[in-house]
């Protein structure tokens, strides 16, 4: 028996709320590589691995608040816990790699295409766990085809979101790049939705009809899952925000220091210094002008 699927049980709320969190996590992330990649001064590890871990926690938290609006129609749902977790290493840690790829090869074209691929295929290995994580009386099925349209949505929209970031500069190109992620992330998601079928085990009951997972509704199971990466997203943020970097106009620090004069291999000139005070004529008088009594009329 096929089972009913609804994946809009809160209207256009689910979706709104998962493409914001994908926006702000890929918008923190992007920002942090493109800091490393900006800045040579700063501590680039650290800088890639906070960019990993705000995408990372970006993918997986979208996926499970659009999963607050996920229903079958006459049967309970749960999650498996360490599988739920696993999604999220495994967003981290493949996200990391493209990361650390740019951050430490350069933003040049074979790195950032090998980097979207990657961050991809994260975006899809973060979807597939996260589904593979449900407990239910049935089983999954999904359509071949539309599985591959969500892996080329996530690889193409995550691949030009990197492009972007890495290549230009100022506000309309991080905007750009983190509508690319948001699409990259949220396409996958209810494009995989959409090539979803469920194939029930058992007789189906009223639990659907009152808005229940068993004896549980949805948010209070996903609830306690989402809250603890939005709140490290959140501190992401402030750390991104109170950049000196970012705080100071977005300046690079490096750029303190006096450049030398293009096309002359000279440093600039030094402003002129104001003139020293008068020191003790005496201390400069030649060694062979007489002193003493008999030095003239300076001695009389």
């Amino acid at each position: 028996m096929q089972g009913t699927v609804d994946d809009f049980a809160f209207g256009a709320a689910t979706p709104a709320a998962s493409y914001l969190v994908a926006c702000v996590g890929s918008a923190l992330g992007l920002r942090c590589v493109v800091r490393s990649l900006n800045n040579r001064q700063s501590w680039k590890p650290g800088w890639l691995v906070l960019g990993a871990a705000t995408i990372g926690c970006g993918i997986w938290t979208m996926h499970f608040v659009a999963m607050v609006g996920f229903r079958i129609q006459g049967i309970p749902i749960d999650y498996d816990s360490r599988l739920t977790s696993l999604g999220l290493v495994v967003a981290v840690v493949v996200v990391g790699l493209g990361v650390f790829a740019v951050g430490y090869r350069g933003a040049t074209p074979v790195t950032l295409t090998a980097a979207g691929i990657v961050t991809g295929l994260a975006v899809v290995a973060t979807y597939y766990i996260g589904m593979a994580s449900l407990e239910l009386n049935g089983s999954l099925e999904y359509d071949s085809l539309m599985v591959v349209v969500s892996v080329l949505i996530a690889v193409t929209a995550a691949t030009a979101a990197l492009w972007t970031a890495a290549s230009y500069r100022g506000f309309p190109a991080a905007l750009g790049a983190t509508l690319l992620m948001g699409v990259a992330l949220t396409g996958t998601h209810y494009t995989g939705m959409a090539a979803l079928g469920v194939h029930l085990r058992g007789a189906t009951d009223a639990s659907y009809m009152t808005g229940t997972y068993g004896n549980a509704s949805p948010v209070s199971i996903l609830l306690p899952m989402i809250i603890g990466p939005v709140v490290f997203l959140i501190l992401s943020g402030v750390v991104v925000m109170f950049d000196p970097q970012l705080v100071l106009g977005g300046g690079d620090w490096s750029r303190a220091a006096p450049r030398r004069r293009r096309g002359t291999g000279t440093a600039p000139e030094r402003p002129a210094q104001p003139p020293r005070p008068a020191q003790n004529a005496s201390l400069f008088e030649p060694r062979d002008q007489p002193v003493g009594r008999h030095a003239g009329p300076r001695g009389r």
